[in-house]
C-alpha cells in the first residue's frame, strides 16, 4: 500500500464517529441524617425542634420589647439613630435607611479556623414585623451530621438585609461562607449581604483610648453593661461538643446566653457610636473625638472632620488637642485656608510624637516657600527638621539618611532663594 494511501485510510478510520456510549449516572439522593438520641432532652430544655429536607435544627426564640434596657440603652433607641441618619448632611458607610431590613448577626464555632471548623450555632436579632419588638432567633446544630439543614433554616439564601456584626467581616460571614460552599450540592445558593462590621468603628473610635477591643470591654467601658454569670467565649466550642456527646444541654444553654448578650450588644453599640459620630454625648476623651474628626476626613467629608475637630481644640487643653489641631491643619491646607494651616500645625508641634513633628515642620516650611513666599520661616523650620532627625537614636539609620538628603535640598533651595 502506497504511503498516500495509508493516509487516506487513516483519516477514514478518525473520521469514523464512536458508537460507545457512556452512561450517566444519577446523582445520588441525599441522605437524610436521623435525629439525635438527645432530642427530647433538649426540647425539654427550651429548645423547638424544626424538621426540614436536611435534617433537624434546634431554634430558640426571645422577643424583646421596644422598651427593653440593655445597659445605657433602650432597644428603641435604635430608631432614634436611624433618624439621625434620615437628617445627616454627610456621607457615612454606617449610615442606614429608616425602612432599610436590619439584621444583626453572630455565631458560636467549634474552632477559629481551618476547613474542620463548623458553625454550630447562628443568631440573629432583627425587628418584629408584628408588633413593636426585637425577635432573637438562634439555630442550634443537631450535630454534625445536620449541617446543611442549620445552614438551609437559616434562610440566608433568601433574606436580603445589611448585616451588622463585631468582627463579621473577618470572621463569621467568612465562615459561613466556607460551610456553605462545603454544602454547596445541597444549599441554594448564599446570598450576598451588605455589611457594617462594628468591630472596625470600634477601633476607629478608641484607636490609644482603649486598651482591648474585645465586645465585653466595650460593654463594660462603653455601654454600661456588665455580664454576670456569662460563660467565656473560648469554652463555648468545648461545651456544645461536650453536650451533643452527653446529651445534657444545661452548659450549651449558658452559651445561647453569652450569644444573646452579644447580639442585644450590637443594637446599644450601633446607637453608641451613632451618637458618637453625630457628637451627641461629652462623655469621650479628646482622643476619641479626634478619631472621629480624622474618619471623616478619610471619608472626604472635609467640613465635618473640621467642625469636629474645631470642637476639640476649643473643649480640650492644649495637651490633649495636639493630634486634633494637627489633622485640623491637614484639612485647613487641603482647602487651602493657609493661615489657619499655619496656626493649627503650630499648636500642635510640642504635642504630638516626633514623626507627626517632623511632617509639622516640613508643611510649614513648604507652606512659607511656597505659599507664603516666607523664605526666612521656611529656613527655620527646615533647620529645625534637620535637627530632629540628626538628634532622634529611635528612627532607623538608613530612614535618617533618606529624610537628611531630602532636607539638606530643601535647606540649599531656600539658601539659594534668600
Amino acid at each position: 500500500m502506497s504511503y498516500e494511501n495509508k493516509i487516506l485510510q487513516m483519516k477514514k478510520m478518525l473520521g469514523k464517529k464512536t458508537t460507545t456510549t457512556i452512561k450517566k449516572e444519577d446523582k445520588p439522593a441525599y441522605q437524610k441524617p436521623v435525629a439525635p438520641s438527645y432530642t427530647e432532652q433538649w426540647e425539654k430544655a427550651g429548645l423547638t425542634v424544626v424538621e426540614n429536607d436536611f435534617g433537624i435544627v434546634f431554634k430558640r426564640q426571645v422577643r424583646y420589647p421596644f422598651s427593653f434596657q440593655h445597659g445605657h440603652y433602650k432597644l428603641q433607641s435604635f430608631f432614634e439613630a436611624l433618624v439621625k441618619w434620615q437628617e445627616a448632611r454627610f456621607e457615612h458607610p454606617y449610615a442606614l435607611e429608616m425602612q432599610e431590613k436590619v439584621l444583626f448577626f453572630d455565631t458560636e464555632t467549634t474552632g477559629l479556623k481551618g476547613v474542620g471548623t463548623q458553625i454550630f450555632l447562628l443568631g440573629f436579632l432583627e425587628v418584629s414585623e408584628e408588633d413593636e419588638s426585637f425577635i432573637l432567633t438562634q439555630y442550634i446544630l443537631a450535630d454534625p451530621a445536620h449541617e446543611a439543614a442549620l445552614l438551609f433554616e437559616s434562610k440566608l439564601w433568601q433574606k436580603t438585609a445589611t448585616v451588622i456584626t463585631y468582627n463579621g467581616k473577618s470572621f463569621d460571614w467568612p465562615q459561613l461562607e466556607t460551610r456553605w460552599t462545603l454544602n454547596q450540592k445541597e444549599l441554594p445558593k448564599l446570598r450576598t449581604q451588605r455589611q457594617i462590621d462594628l468591630l472596625h468603628s470600634s477601633k476607629r473610635l478608641w484607636k490609644n483610648d482603649m486598651e482591648r477591643m474585645k465586645l465585653k470591654s466595650v460593654e463594660e467601658e462603653k455601654l454600661g453593661f456588665f455580664r454576670i454569670g456569662d460563660i467565656p467565649g473560648y469554652l463555648a466550642p468545648i461545651i456544645y461538643l461536650d453536650a451533643i456527646k452527653s446529651g445534657v444541654p444545661d452548659a450549651l444553654m449558658k452559651v445561647l446566653l453569652h450569644n444573646e448578650w452579644d447580639l442585644l450588644s450590637l443594637i446599644t453599640l450601633y446607637v453608641h457610636s451613632t451618637n458618637l459620630l453625630f457628637e451627641e454625648t461629652s462623655e469621650e476623651s479628646a482622643k476619641t473625638f479626634t478619631n472621629i474628626g480624622k474618619w471623616y476626613a478619610d471619608l472626604k467629608e472635609s467640613s465635618q472632620s473640621v467642625k469636629v475637630l474645631e470642637k476639640v481644640t476649643a473643649q480640650f487643653d492644649a495637651l490633649e488637642a495636639g493630634n486634633a489641631q494637627y489633622y485640623l491643619a491637614i484639612q485647613h491646607k487641603r482647602n487651602k485656608k493657609f493661615s489657619e494651616a499655619i496656626d493649627a500645625f503650630v499648636a500642635s508641634l510640642h504635642f504630638v510624637d516626633p514623626r507627626k513633628k517632623l511632617h509639622v515642620l516640613e508643611q510649614l516650611a513648604m507652606i512659607y516657600e511656597h505659599q507664603m513666599k516666607d523664605y526666612e520661616q521656611a529656613l527655620y523650620y527646615t533647620q529645625e527638621g534637620i535637627q530632629l532627625i540628626k538628634k532622634n537614636e529611635q528612627w532607623r539609620v538608613e530612614q535618617k539618611q533618606k529624610w537628611e538628603i531630602s532636607w539638606e535640598k530643601r535647606l540649599h533651595r531656600l539658601g539659594n532663594k534668600k
